[in-house]
């Protein structure tokens, strides 16, 4: 509608039409997700948007926050291992952080397990091996809002994904994702 039309357009952000298509496949295929979330306040209203707006377009979908002190920051090996054994997911899926965690994507690709990275933080000099990386500050971005939130990445990831699932046809009625704005609004506050 006319109140979004102030907002950045999702298809400058780099590999988002990649990423909502591949949760498209994922979701036809009935995979298992996981989102593998932090918990500050961003972290924990974008795995909140993920969550909510997945399980609206019918993916079967879990999330797990890691404890900071035990597992580390990020999408540690360790954390890897732990989604692994527990929920025995299919695609892993990061909230507000995965940008850096080389050795946790690598360590997901050996188990079979493939991780689509969505984050807003600064990239080192390498990127993690992952199937797909949304990040409005990775390399060759476009996108224009260099500080959007963890919590608006995906959102705008469940705009793109709504706008794939309706071009194959799989919506009568959209799910209304404005009702998520508040915790887009509270995760960039």
């Amino acid at each position: 509608g006319e109140e979004f039309a102030h907002l950045a357009a999702p298809g400058a952000m780099l590999n988002l039409g990649d990423m909502a298509a591949r949760l498209a496949d994922a979701i036809a295929a009935r995979k298992q997700l996981l989102i593998v979330a932090d918990y500050d306040a961003d972290g924990a209203t974008a795995c909140a948007v993920g969550i909510r707006g997945l399980r609206a377009f019918g993916a079967t979908v879990d999330y797990l926050v890691p404890n900071r002190f035990e597992y580390g920051y990020g999408l540690t090996p360790e954390i890897v291992r732990h989604a692994h054994e527990r929920f025995r997911p299919d695609i892993l899926i990061t909230v507000d952080n995965g940008i850096a965690s080389l050795d946790g994507v690598a360590e997901a690709n050996r188990l079979g397990m493939q991780t689509l990275i969505t984050d807003h933080h600064l990239p080192g000099p390498r990127l993690p091996d992952a199937a797909c990386i949304i990040n409005p500050n990775q390399p060759g971005c476009g996108f224009p809002s260099k500080h959007l939130a963890g919590v608006g990445v995906m959102f705008y990831l469940m705009l793109a994904l709504r706008a794939e699932l309706r071009a194959r046809g799989l919506f009568d009625r959209d799910p209304p994702l404005a009702r998520l704005l508040d915790l887009v609004a509270l995760g960039t506050v």
